[in-house]
């Protein structure tokens, strides 16, 4: 979506993000927000929190641990779901809002299963680009999500072609070319994994959209995913009895731990509940702008943890593609007011709180050097940085376990 999912199993949302756990209709807003003594910042946070957690978790486990079975995690994901909408459903109020969706068996088989199945099919994707490629440079290439929406619904009649829209994001397109040239660790089967997922959770994105044209199937996170679980969770399941299932035993779960396991489904499921959060005591802006600084954020945690090179042609082209992804999703009017803004914003700092800019300005500093020494060090010294970066990630899964 406009809005690009982390995949639990995944990224999703959307921002968001992800895929992850399906996200639909990100521009919802509920009747009336309810008034509570949380900052906004605190849902922000929370979701970047759980974004990245459930991406870099995933990387963790199925690289790191060696537990090459991504359609398995995928199906556990959705089998957890599944099984604590449920139970909410019976037994809470949460989820009350879903007896006014008009859901009969006959709209279930004709629009839930076939969005199921693409939903499926982006998951099983976006996890196998786990197993080859680098959660930065994953990152960089999700940032075509968006360009790959607005095809889809061009191609699906949703709605009419516009060449200025495709010039505005074809800067996106550019940006991710030069990252992808620039990355050092490129491996094709990956990068066609990661392809293939992004035009699956389009096409799931249109289709939802199209699904959401009438106000009477408009749903929250939750209430989409309460729908949505059971019948991915027994595609995956059917997908995993047939490809993973015969190499796959039990010492493999007892090499990642029961408790990781659980603990990743769960981490998995409350960034859906974030979301709900995020998008009731927030804007679509928030949302938008929060998903950049969680993938750049994202890109920073992959260089760190898992010792992932990122090369300065590669933040070139990323600078570009997120130029181009704040353009395409804000237009040039909103940019130019949120750059205002920020200039006044640094200006009442520097005036009210010196030290502060001051701190800002050396993080900054500090940040803009470890990217350069990131990305001149793999070509200026290979064995060094290499010894540096397994030793990193040494340390970092020796601290999860």
């Amino acid at each position: 979506m406009s809005d690009e999912k982390t995949r639990s199993s995944v990224e999703a949302a959307r921002d968001t993000s992800a895929p992850v756990l399906p996200t639909v209709n990100p521009n919802l807003q509920t009747p009336q927000k309810p008034s509570d003594k949380l900052h906004p910042a605190f849902y922000v946070a929370a979701w970047i929190g759980l974004s990245s957690s459930v991406i870099v978790f995933n990387k963790w486990i199925l690289s790191s641990r060696k537990f090459e079975f991504p359609i398995f995690l995928t199906t556990w994901h959705l089998l957890f779901a599944t099984i604590v909408t449920q139970l909410m459903a019976r037994f809470t109020t949460i989820l009350d809002s879903r007896k006014k969706v008009p859901m009969t068996g006959r709209v279930y088989l004709r629009a839930i299963i076939p969005i199921g199945i693409f939903f499926s099919l982006s998951l099983i994707c976006g996890n196998q680009t786990y197993l080859y490629l680098s959660v930065a440079f994953i990152q960089m290439l999700k940032a075509t999500t968006p360009v790959a929406v607005l095809l889809s619904s061009w191609f699906m009649g949703v709605s009419k072609a516009d060449m200025k829209t495709l010039a505005n994001v074809s800067v996106i397109v550019i940006g991710v070319i030069i990252a992808s040239i620039g990355e050092i660790k490129f491996v094709m089967i990956g990068f066609l994994f990661q392809v293939a997922g992004i035009i699956f959770e389009a096409v799931r994105l249109v289709m939802v959209q199209r699904l959401l044209s009438s106000d009477e199937f408009k749903m929250d996170p939750l209430v989409s995913l309460y729908y949505y679980a059971p019948a991915c969770a027994i595609i995956n399941g059917a997908v995993w009895l047939f490809y993973e299932m015969p190499r796959m035993g039990m010492d493999d779960i007892y090499r990642v731990g029961c408790f990781n396991l659980l603990l990743n489904a769960l981490v998995a499921f409350m960034l859906n509940v974030s979301v709900v959060f995020l998008i009731g005591r927030t804007s679509s802006l928030v949302l938008t702008l929060s998903g950049v600084l969680k993938d750049i954020l994202l890109v920073f945690a992959s260089m760190i943890i898992f010792g992932d090179p990122v090369t300065l042609l590669q933040a070139f082209g990323y600078g570009v593609a997120l130029v181009g992804l704040m353009f395409y999703k804000l237009g040039a009017q909103k940019m130019k007011e949120l750059i205002g803004q920020g200039g006044m914003a640094w200006a009442e700092m520097g005036a009210a709180r010196p030290v502060t800019r001051k701190l800002l300005i050396f993080a900054l500093v500090a940040v803009t050097l470890f990217v350069l020494l990131g990305g001149l060090a793999p070509r200026i010294a290979p064995e060094s940085t290499k010894k540096l970066y397994d030793g990193i990630g040494t340390y970092v899964a020796d601290k999860a376990i």
